[in-house]
């Protein structure tokens, strides 16, 4: 190495505790050149696969794949993490640079000719080589891997393929970049009088905003956690409309950084990838390595929710007209009133307080709920280490252990920061496996909270608590990953699976038992009254009009976006708003996601003409529930144990369908989501 390249903390050996990356002594300028050299190195390893004399086998083919590009994954899996954690200028720079690197590397290493071949004759010949399930099921992913990214295809397609990629790396960084210039610049000042009527767990985050700003008085940012209390209490109602036309409106504040152009761009470019690939659109092209695996039968599911959710939320806009009529406010319902007047209609009809609730509901005694309810369905202790430097102070770090064994590694980050981009999710910085010596996973859960003011407890919504249990529940399916392979290790399931573990967790949330032993009052240390909890139960359905139609028109608006047939000269606000017309969205609702800030769809190809994901578990968290339900026990041993075994652990070692069948004993019933959604 070249002098700078020995003093990269990243190329050096990682000799933090439990293998962390060295967060405290790597800087922005690192990346590049890290990036670099061990893309270098990955390429000359798979150099060496292709040009082995000796036949092809597993061993020295598949597995040697699998094991390439170690040095690599690592560095990009701390790159990839700090950009939304921890961002910086600087990092933001580097990410310009980077990210197109990253994704023409990946194009090149899926499009390596002398590798595929030695994948292609071992896949060929799969049946003769007597290999066990998970290797199979290895050599199959890695197979699928590269015929998805265009390594059948004629010479020129790949290399254009391989362009695509770069350039929609760009393009996402971009998009990405833009949300999180809006969301960090964007500023709601609220004098004394604007405090008038709101909790006071509002007021105090709002304080510590305007803290985290460097500003004296009180902020609404755009912070999910801020602004949908805000949303909900403010009496206000002008200041409730300039919010919600901000939060709405993300990623197209600033004309210089309109997201929609971006958008567009994206769109085009990933139709040209679909017909490299001779698919008629992107939504045919994302689909075919997934559960649904086609268009109609995504349709199928979302159309099977939609009509009774317009019919409920058509129901609770009357509700809420009412409602306005009472307060003696106008009855012209409008989307920034919604929230406002469901609060007051779900406290006259339930008895439930959102500020009388949120004293039980302190972030560590939930923390501690998640973690009880890991114990007693899987055996896992979670033992907090405050002396691990991580990248931010916010994060801690903890011990995961199963009795006197280390199983892994989790990172909870819990509190929004300008430097940190909006939502919630999990994500890892090392995989579980097993065939280059035991590597244990280091997995992070990052969420948007908003922080207290020092010395005071922080305060979690019901909406905060079930994010908590969901970021856990995909934290536990990278914790609980027992697998021997990396490629199929923890999360690296088909997309319409991976949101299972996540959402099923949820479950636990709200379970009375839980909430009896976890949900204590800041002040005075008593648990929940029994009578609330009941009150929470039966308000658990409130509303699901609204939170229905919200997600189900932006799961509906990205399957539309992915199978339109000409991106270029597509107005996106105008289809949109074409769309959701033709849909018959109701004019007091807007959809979850609007285009420009649509993160899930445009940030990266995870999601994309993929949003439908959510529901699409959801039919199996709610089925996959009720074999708890039916043992009669939340935490039955056995049932927990086939979830463990056939679900948070198995990874991707088998087809997920399979995997479902064997942890329930049949295929999912779509009735329990309607149920559980209060549509059937």
């Amino acid at each position: 190495m070249t002098a700078s390249l020995s003093t990269n903390p990243l190329l050096a050996p990682w000799t933090s505790a439990y293998g962390l990356p060295p967060f405290a002594t790597t800087r922005a300028e690192h990346y590049e050149p890290a990036v670099r050299h061990a893309m270098a190195r990955h390429l000359a390893e798979l150099d060496a696969i292709a040009a082995d004399p000796a036949p092809a086998d597993f061993a020295n083919t598949a597995l040697a794949f699998d094991h390439a590009g170690a040095q690599l994954h690592h560095i990009a899996m701390v790159f990839l993490n700090l950009v939304a954690a921890e961002s910086s200028p600087g990092l933001q720079e580097a990410e310009r640079t980077v990210a197109p690197l990253l994704a023409g590397h990946e194009a090149a290493v899926y499009l390596h000719i002398g590798v595929f071949a030695r994948i292609d004759s071992l896949f060929q010949r799969r049946g003769e080589l007597a290999l066990d399930p998970e290797q199979l099921r290895l050599l199959e992913r890695i197979h699928l891997d590269f015929c998805l990214a265009g390594a059948q295809l004629p010479q020129a397609a790949r290399q254009r393929a391989a362009e695509i990629a770069s350039e929609l790396a760009t393009l996402t960084t971009q998009f990405t970049q833009n949300v999180l210039a809006d969301e960090s610049s964007f500023e709601l000042e609220l004098g004394a009088a604007d405090l008038e009527g709101l909790p006071a767990s509002v007021v105090s985050a709002a304080r510590e905003a305007a803290s985290q700003r460097g500003k004296a008085g009180h902020l609404i940012t755009l912070s999910r956690s801020l602004m949908t209390p805000f949303l909900v209490s403010s009496p206000r109602r002008e200041l409730r409309e300039k919010a919600w036309k901000a939060w709405v409106r993300r990623g197209q504040l600033n004309p210089e950084r309109n997201n929609l152009a971006v958008a567009q761009q994206i769109l085009v470019l990933r139709r040209e990838l679909a017909l490299l690939h001779g698919q008629a659109c992107y939504a045919d092209f994302a689909l075919r390595d997934t559960m649904a695996q086609s268009q109609s039968a995504v349709s199928a599911l979302l159309q099977r929710v939609w009509v009774p959710a317009v019919a409920r939320a058509q129901q609770e806009r009357e509700a809420l007209r009412q409602q306005a009529a009472t307060n003696g406010e106008p009855t012209d319902l409008q989307p920034w009133d919604w929230r406002y007047l469901a609060e007051q209609v779900r406290q006259a009809q339930f008895e439930v307080d959102d500020a009388a609730v949120k004293p039980y509901f302190s972030l560590e005694r939930m923390l501690e709920a998640a973690f009880d309810c890991a114990h007693r369905l899987f055996g896992l202790e979670f033992v907090e280490q405050p002396g691990v430097a991580l990248y931010h102070p916010d994060a801690r770090l903890f011990e995961v252990r199963r009795g006197p064994e280390l199983v892994g590694v989790f990172i909870s980050d819990n509190y929004a920061r300008p430097s940190k981009r909006g939502g919630a999710w999990m994500n890892e910085y090392r995989y579980q496996s097993r065939s280059g010596g035991t590597v244990l996973p280091i997995v992070a859960n990052h969420n948007n909270f908003a922080k207290p003011a020092p010395g005071q407890p922080s305060l979690l919504s019901l909406d905060d608590v079930r994010t908590l249990f969901h970021e856990f529940g995909h934290g536990l399916h990278g914790l609980l990953s027992n697998v021997t392979y990396e490629r199929l290790a923890g999360t690296r399931v088909l997309r319409d699976f991976v949101e299972l573990p996540s959402q099923l967790f949820e479950h636990w949330a709200l379970e009375p038992e839980v909430l009896t032993k976890h949900a204590r009052h800041t002040a005075t240390g008593e648990p929940i009254p029994q009578a609330l909890v009941e009150k929470l139960l039966a308000a658990r359905r409130f509303n699901q009009g609204l939170e229905t139609v919200e997600y189900t028109s932006a799961a509906l608006l990205d399957m539309a976006l992915h199978s339109h047939a000409d991106a270029s000269t597509l107005d996106i606000e105008a289809f949109e708003k074409a769309e959701l017309t033709r849909l018959g969205m109701p004019a007091e609702i807007v959809p979850r996601h609007r285009p420009a800030h649509f993160l899930h769809l445009f940030s990266g190809p995870e999601y994309a003409a993929g949003y439908y994901v959510y529901m699409w578990a959801e039919v199996l968290d709610a089925d996959g529930f009720e074999a708890f339900v039916e043992a009669g026990n939340v935490f039955d041993a056995q049932v927990a144990e086939r979830l463990w075994r056939f679900v948070y652990s198995a990874g991707n070692r088998r087809e997920p369908g399979d995997a479902y069948r064997q942890f329930r004993g049949r295929d999912p019933a779509i009735e329990p989501m309607l149920r559980k959604r209060g549509l059937l």
